[in-house]
């Protein structure tokens, strides 16, 4: 072998192991800014929920969640290499879809019931036991928790307002208001109601009263009570809905609330900024108490200081919801099946 043909080989080698070597370097120091691997999580959602569908061009969860690693899929041609196969429940519950057990499965591939329903609405789950290996609900203890909203802190804390009427929306009139589309008279929030009305006024708006409210104006004129009846439709484990986030939080009414015990709203709400009906004997002393705080501005007021560092965020698109699976993926259990789906999601507290 001659003199130039070894300068050349070691010449070679020298910049291999240098280009080696940075590349390592490179690897180390670079975040890992995936969903735990270097791997893309392939989510097929096999039916869209309530039957309309969402654009899935691009990168979907990267575009507009900046969630790296993170296919959305809904082509059920994508079935055999899907890591995730998300079926939401109504579908299934009305027999408008059926799951695809005659179809091989995948040993890592993972099927997840999602749902935010209450147990009420959810009919018979006893044929989906043994199925599912995870859960996606409003539920604290689901696999994936996708609540209807919550309060994010703000990017700076605005601090004490100057005065009260800064932190109060503005034209307040009405004592307490309530919205409701489906009045079903045997339900509690309507026994309540019936109760509390004999005690102070509330204005209604929806069916009930024939007073439909175009969305563009449900906000306004729940802005103009001082309480808004956020009484849920079904007393269950953390099922607290937009009643609480959209109705009165982003209105700008204080929340009259009716539906878990008040450590559940506790868990997810700042102290003082919800008013729980079951802290209260009787709806006679719940309206006292009601009527008399509107006389105490500063009293009044205090139900509003989370405004100061908190923001409401409220979930209205599934592919947000479907997209936060991937930064969780690889701390969920690999090893689970709900074997009784039913005793979960009746399951009280």
């Amino acid at each position: 072998m001659g003199y130039p043909s070894f300068c050349l080989k070691l010449f070679l080698f020298i910049t291999c192991l240098v280009l080696l070597l940075f590349f390592l370097m490179e690897y180390y120091r670079s975040p890992i800014v995936n969903t735990g691997n270097l791997t893309n999580l392939t989510i097929l959602l096999w039916h869209w929920p309530f039957g309309p569908s969402y654009s899935l061009e691009g990168d979907v969860c990267w575009d507009r969640y900046r969630i790296h690693g993170c296919r959305l899929v809904d082509r059920r041609s994508l079935y055999p290499s899907a890591d995730l196969v998300v079926f939401h429940h109504r579908e299934l519950m009305m027999g408008q879809e059926r799951l695809p057990l005659h179809l091989p499965r995948e040993r890592h591939q993972k099927w997840v019931w999602l749902s935010l329903e209450s147990p009420d609405n959810s009919g018979d789950l006893k044929p989906f036991n043994n199925v599912f290996n995870w859960t996606m609900s409003y539920r604290r203890d689901a696999d994936f928790t996708i609540p209807y909203g919550k309060l994010l802190p703000k990017d700076r804390d605005t601090g004490n307002y100057s005065s009260t009427e800064d932190i109060i929306p503005k034209n307040k009139s009405p004592l307490a208001c309530w919205v409701v589309s489906h009045y079903n008279s045997q339900q509690k929030r309507s026994l309540v109601y019936n109760s509390l009305k004999e005690s102070i006024k509330v204005e209604v708006y929806g069916q009930l009263e024939g007073r439909v409210l175009a969305p563009s104006n449900l906000l306004p004129t729940i802005s103009r009570c001082y309480f808004y009846l956020a009484f849920e439709n079904s007393i269950a484990k953390d099922y607290i809905t937009e009643k609480l986030w959209r109705n009165a939080y982003q209105a700008g009414a204080v929340p009259v609330v009716l539906g878990p015990p008040p450590e559940d709203y506790m868990a997810v709400a700042p102290p003082n900024s919800f008013i729980h009906i079951e802290d209260f004997p009787t709806t006679k002393e719940l309206g006292n108490y009601l009527s008399k705080l509107i006389e105490d501005k500063e009293k009044y007021a205090r139900y509003f200081a989370w405004r100061s560092s908190y923001q409401v965020k409220v979930y209205t698109d599934w592919r947000e919801r479907l997209c936060s699976i991937c930064p969780q993926y690889h701390t969920r259990p690999a090893q689970k099946v709900y074997r009784d789906l039913e005793a979960w999601v009746r399951l009280r507290h």
